[in-house]
């Protein structure tokens, strides 16, 4: 078994690590996760003929020679790689968490921090057990801040990460319902991302609370802390201008003049991931016209609040996650846009467990009182409240598809929302 001094020593001369044995690895060591339905070690050989230079594997069978580095269990091995890297890092780590606004508000103060740093930050949403040690490994020599995402779907997972991570600051965007199959409760959620304050508290971290969040307040007490929000509480204040077409907020830091930033997202929402960018920049010396700059610079992707205008219709896609708390925020925001002719597509709302049927209806009773121009249901779990308004339903997105083809909207404003797992983005070509 090869040791973890040894490995790290050989991944200081390569300072890459490859996952996908089809890629050109250029020298990267190559590292073979399992999985439910693949083997790692069977693409071993395949990774260092496509340039890797070793390939750690946790199967004795497929050691062929001194370039295969056998350990007890591969994702252990980068995980203990990862954190080792990180104790040799002497650079402050931001971990963020929370219900909803993690990648979000991880890109805008990747783009705030980037305007006066060297920064490395969550590729995408890699906020898990492989994720995180993955986006650790690849932190290079000049880095200066490392912004990382942590996501959880369990307690526990949170706190796990955070040893590797080791943050020095942190930030909980929110607490609402998510992954309650795992959590089993709101409380659960509370408890689980309260893990990254506990990791700070225990260690001397900061973290950043945002100050009208009554949940949050009460999570960060005792806490070295500082603040954000509307109200006087914090050195980093702001407030709604508008939230259409696109949100415009007023900044204010240190009572020191106001500013103003417009940005490419959409409702109100989104305030408080601006905000919380906003303050992390201030409190790393950055100025107001720098974070203007960064945050009006900042264009969103991955099917987050994405807005799409085309020759027939104006599209927002946020198809990446849904949960109770961001479909009843999006649903509300969406609500108040002044378009004549709004559509609205929602799919389900996974891994809500026992609170599935009640939460879908809580959100249907919202969506009828909206009084929407036409609304498009798509999942098993809406087909099973349907009736509760006039609609359309379909099983799945592409059934959802074919009917769309036969009667394309036109001159409609068209919200698209749902859990990843519903693939609700391969509607698009149908709705432009």
């Amino acid at each position: 078994m090869q040791s973890l001094e040894h490995i790290y020593s050989l991944f200081l001369k390569s300072r890459k690590l490859s996952t996908d044995s089809r890629q050109k690895c250029d020298g990267a060591i190559f590292g073979a996760l399992q999985g439910e339905n693949f083997n790692g070690n069977k693409f071993a050989c395949q990774a260092l003929e496509n340039g890797c230079s070793y390939a750690i594997i946790d199967d004795k069978k497929y050691k062929k020679d001194e370039r295969y580095l056998l350990v007890d269990n591969v994702l252990s091995a980068l995980q203990d790689l990862a954190k080792y890297h990180r104790s040799q890092l002497k650079i402050p780590v931001i971990c963020i968490t929370g219900t909803n606004g993690k990648t979000t508000t991880k890109e805008l103060i990747n783009v705030v921090l980037r305007s006066s740093y060297e920064v490395s930050s969550t590729k995408g949403n890699l906020n898990n057990h492989i994720g995180v040690p993955l986006t650790i490994l690849d932190i290079p020599d000049s880095t200066e801040i490392a912004v990382i995402e942590i996501g959880a779907n369990h307690i526990g997972e949170i706190d796990f990460l955070c040893q590797i991570a080791q943050p020095n600051f942190g930030l909980i965007t929110n607490i609402g319902k998510a992954h309650l199959e795992g959590f089993g409760s709101v409380d659960g959620v509370k408890e689980a991302k309260g893990e990254l304050f506990a990791f700070l508290k225990k260690n001397g971290g900061k973290v950043f609370v945002n100050s009208n969040n009554e949940i949050l307040m009460e999570m960060s007490n005792a806490l070295d802390s500082i603040y954000y929000g509307q109200n006087d509480e914090g050195k980093c204040q702001g407030k709604i201008i508008s939230e259409t077409p696109f949100l415009s907020i007023e900044g204010l830091l240190d009572n020191s003049g106001k500013f103003i930033i417009n940005s490419n997202l959409t409702g109100a929402y989104n305030f408080e991931n601006v905000l919380a960018a906003i303050c992390i920049g201030h409190y790393f010396n950055i100025g107001a016209a720098f974070i203007k700059e960064a945050i009006e610079a900042y264009i969103p992707d991955n099917n987050r609040s994405q807005v799409i205008v085309s020759g027939n219709n104006t599209i927002i896609l946020d198809a990446y996650n849904a949960n109770p708390m961001n479909m009843r925020e999006m649903v509300s925001s969406f609500s108040n846009d002044p378009a004549e002719q709004k559509m609205v597509i929602l799919g389900d709302m996974l891994e809500l467990g026992a609170y599935s049927e009640r939460e879908h209806i809580a959100l249907l009773n919202q969506v009828k009182a909206c009084g929407f121009s036409q609304v498009i249901l798509v999942g098993e779990q809406f087909g099973k409240v349907k009736g509760l308004l006039e609609s359309k339903h379909f099983n799945t997105a592409l059934e959802a598809g074919l009917w769309l083809e036969e009667n394309p909207p036109k001159g409609m404003k068209i919200l698209l929302k749902a859990s990843r797992g519903i693939g609700l983005e391969v509607l698009l070509e149908n709705l432009k």
